[in-house]
């Protein structure tokens, strides 16, 4: 039987990070609203061998972006949530290289991604606390499957070289990408690091966005994930 959330329940799971007291913001290790984190790599085959050998689960292929440059590979972390490696499409050419890709030694989170529900209204709200961004934009990638998955995507023009999320919007009738990408593998915990707690977390509560923030030397991402191989961690 297929595994399928529908659209309601992935609505309401979205929703759950808007309603949670603000004295909650910063404790949950994986934030409500987490959609996905991106693995960068300069090489897709790479990073997808580089991913199995620590969580022993294979990435699958989930397929391209049109003139962005890049095609990727996805495994799942859970209910709603899921790993993205993404890497220079090779068939694209001449495409900006958005992430710096080409230049990663071996492969790193370069970003990561909020889901939620009513786009245009976050839009708003980000306008109104000050935030500069772009979008909402339509977006779509092929699956090898030949179906097409469709969103809305609206991304901070300060973004903190990714340490700041950008927000997604999945398409009426697109299957969420946890659903069907290869399972074994669980995200345990995710944090930002930085020097400036206080000031980080007054940005992520203004963002509307739970997510633990610890104390460290550099700015960073940093994931805890579990696969059959045991815990490893991702950083930025």
């Amino acid at each position: 039987m297929h595994n399928h959330i529908s659209r309601r329940a992935f609505l309401a799971a979205a929703s759950v990070a808007l309603i949670l007291p603000r004295e909650l913001f910063g404790k949950n290790t994986v934030p409500a609203m987490l959609d996905h984190i991106l693995l960068g790599s300069h090489d897709l085959d790479a990073g997808i061998a580089w991913i199995e050998s620590r969580a022993g689960v294979r990435p699958a292929p989930g397929g391209v972006h049109p003139g962005r440059g890049t095609r990727n590979a996805l495994a799942s972390l859970g209910e709603l949530h899921y790993l993205e490696v993404i890497a220079p499409d090779p068939q694209q050419p001449g495409a900006p290289d958005i992430y710096n890709l080409q230049s990663l030694a071996e492969p790193r989170l370069i970003a990561w991604a909020v889901h939620l529900s009513g786009i245009a209204e976050k839009a708003g709200r980000l306008a109104d606390a000050g935030f500069a961004f772009d979008g909402p934009v339509a977006g779509s990638r092929n699956r090898p499957d030949g179906r097409v998955l469709q969103w809305k995507a609206l991304r901070l023009r300060d973004d903190r070289h990714g340490l700041l999320p950008f927000f997604i919007e999945w398409g009426e009738g697109s299957v969420h990408p946890s659903v069907d990408a290869p399972q074994g593998c669980r995200l345990v915990r995710f944090e930002v690091v930085g020097h400036e707690v206080g000031e980080l977390r007054s940005t992520f509560s203004s963002l509307g966005i739970d997510v633990h923030v610890v104390k460290g030397d550099r700015l960073a991402l940093r994931a805890t994930l579990a696969g059959s191989h045991g815990e490893f961690t991702l950083t930025s």
